[in-house]
């Protein structure tokens, strides 16, 4: 696991870096067939054919890999067959075959130091080593965890990105307590499920792309700033010289762009939390900072 930097043949490489992929097994392989599904891609319009989501298009072509979120399958081994890449999530993936009579194969996140070979559970009364999913009731307080479910059975919700983790820090009767990757401190049920270890890729993080090629790559088209623009165009364009818009930023509709809401308004979500991400202190530091 790591960065690669290429010899600076031209101002893209210069720049750029790339994941050394040392984690994948073999990367002349293909994906499981039987686990893939066509990923069909809107270009940010709508059914009407109308752009609701600007600066999308373009891309190269994807197949969706089906994961298994909920890991269910309880005091049923599974070997895990290879670690491979999935362009739709920036961490890497593990196919594991487990040990029943119809050798199912399935797809699951797969967590740093996860190898071929080695064998992944699910169930209570587990060995808490890392890729086996177990309830929060069973984790020993103090371990890092990924793939959390937020509801019991409906799958994991919280820490699927590459190199994220949570730490379960406390239990109280049917709560358990962990600190999220955002430095978020919430209760969740202990009967909800979450997988041992960190994710894989930490990296990701510090692959440079280098060149706007690779961004369109990944489907982004360029994204021009208001200001940039004339005044038929968007409510920021226009003025003599480098404007800095005389007006709070919007859309080119005229919308408000910041200070909304950003959480969706579910009251049994929002109560279970005790820290936010960012604490009362945090915003007395920066009105400091500003005064």
């Amino acid at each position: 696991m790591g960065v690669k930097k290429y010899k600076p043949t031209s101002p893209g490489r210069r720049r750029s870096s790339v994941n050394d992929f040392l984690e994948i097994t073999d990367r002349r392989k293909k994906p499981e067939k039987s686990l893939l599904e066509p990923l069909r891609r809107t270009g940010g319009r709508n059914h009407h054919g109308k752009i609701t989501s600007r600066f999308r298009g373009g891309g190269h072509k994807r197949m969706y890999r089906r994961i298994d979120f909920k890991r269910r399958r309880d005091n049923c081994p599974a070997e895990v067959v290879a670690v491979e890449y999935d362009p739709n999530r920036s961490c890497h993936i593990a196919l594991i075959q487990y040990t029943d009579p119809n050798a199912t194969k399935s797809y699951i996140l797969a967590p740093a130091g996860l190898k071929a070979g080695d064998i992944v559970e699910s169930g209570p009364t587990l060995e808490p080593k890392i890729g086996n999913t177990m309830p929060l009731k069973d984790i020993p307080v103090g371990m890092d965890v990924h793939n959390v479910e937020m509801i019991a059975g409906q799958g994991g919700k919280i820490a699927r990105s590459a190199g994220g983790s949570a730490r379960l820090v406390a239990r109280e009767g049917d709560w358990a307590v962990l600190v999220l990757p955002s430095g978020e401190m919430r209760q969740i049920r202990v009967d909800c499920r979450a997988t041992i270890g960190s994710l894989s890729n930490a990296d990701h993080q510090n692959v440079r792309t280098g060149k706007a090629g690779r961004t369109r790559y990944r489907g982004r088209r360029p994204h021009v700033r208001g200001t940039a623009m004339n005044p038929v165009a968007h409510p920021l364009g226009g003025g003599e010289g480098r404007r800095a818009g005389g007006r709070h930023p919007c859309s080119p509709t005229g919308k408000l762009a910041k200070g909304g809401r950003t959480r969706k308004p579910r009251k049994v979500s929002n109560r279970r939390i005790l820290r936010r991400r960012r604490s009362v202190r945090y915003g007395q530091v920066a009105l400091a900072r500003k005064t």
